[in-house]
């Protein structure tokens, strides 16, 4: 048994009614496009994103069953969580993703992109029959957050002058948007005060955050098949993530290689060896530790029980992912 499946196991039967739910929901009608998508779906994906749909939805209803519009919710967060990778690979032209080759690289950029668009179309619309405004405003902030981290990343390739401000609020549109804003809609259908659905929504954000740095540290620490995708493939790209804007800090000649977008032989193992003898990998993890914690403290307001311990838990999780 895994972490992630041991810490999920106040949610088990919730996360499995969910993956039936996803495959009826987009291949009913539209089987080309769901064999497109299939493979994202049963990939060894985590279902980290709907899980803290689902323990917050839990946690926030202690007395009472959750409602179908719980689970829709968490539905709807997995199909926009994954519309987003397959876009995210054919715009970074990536070939594998979780060990599989990427929707593109089967089925040829057209088919990817129409079943990125199938999956934002599908998930708005079942969205909009959740008859919650609120809820609607913020699910559609994430797809729009989504384009701007991907034209905000795609405008800073190779910006050595890149601040970690800037990095973490690319980071917050690519990663922790839909965590924070699903989280606290799970919150809004659970009628819970603004108080605490604010801080449902600081909980999503730090650790969403929390993920995408550790997500860039492993880049550099772990192998392609441990990553299920290449290595070092964000510096190959010109995406500087933290450990490298930790890392030009300290080490300035690493720079002129930025600058010259590793054109020359042996430049970008000499810049993967500036990175890794330097401190930006160890003040990253610092970095991803803080938000964790920032997350955790977010959850005083709900009730004590075996979900806020998931939710408390994944937080240790996402840290344990260096380890």
């Amino acid at each position: 048994m895994t972490l992630a499946t041991s810490l999920f196991a106040p949610i088990e039967e919730d996360l499995q009614v969910l993956t039936q739910n996803l495959k009826q929901l987009v291949g009913a009608r539209h089987p080309i496009l769901f064999a497109a998508a299939e493979h994202l779906f049963e990939a060894g994906g985590k279902r980290v994103r709907p899980a803290i749909v689902l323990s917050i939805s839990r946690a926030t209803m202690p007395d009472r069953e959750i409602t179908p519009r719980h689970r829709r919710l968490a539905e709807i967060t997995e199909m926009i969580h994954t519309a987003s990778l397959v876009h995210d690979d054919v715009v970074d032209e990536s070939q594998v993703r979780r060990g599989l080759p990427t929707v593109h690289s089967n089925f040829g950029n057209r088919i990817a992109v129409l079943a990125g668009d199938f999956l934002f179309a599908q998930s708005s619309w079942y969205l909009a029959n959740l008859d919650s405004l609120e809820v609607v405003k913020l699910l559609s902030e994430v797809i729009k957050d989504f384009a701007e981290g991907e034209i905000r990343q795609s405008l800073s390739q190779f910006d050595a002058d890149l601040s970690i401000d800037a990095y973490l609020d690319k980071s917050y549109y690519k990663t922790a948007s839909l965590i924070a804003n699903s989280s606290k809609a799970a919150g809004i259908l659970s009628g819970v005060s603004d108080d605490i659905a604010q801080d449902l929504y600081a909980y999503g954000r730090h650790l969403g955050l929390a993920f995408q740095i550790v997500d860039d540290i492993l880049d550099y620490t772990s192998s392609t098949e441990t990553l299920g995708k290449p290595a070092f493939a964000d510096l190959r790209s010109g995406n500087l993530t933290a450990p490298v804007l930790y890392a030009l800090e300290e080490q300035p000649s690493l720079e002129t290689l930025i600058a010259r977008e590793f054109t020359e032989a042996g430049d970008l193992e000499k810049a993967i060896a500036i990175i890794e003898e330097s401190r930006g990998i160890e003040r990253s993890r610092e970095l991803a530790t803080q938000q964790a914690q920032l997350a955790v403290t977010k959850l005083d307001g709900l009730p004590k029980c075996s979900h806020r311990r998931m939710l408390t838990g994944l937080a240790d999780y996402v840290l344990n992912r260096l380890y």
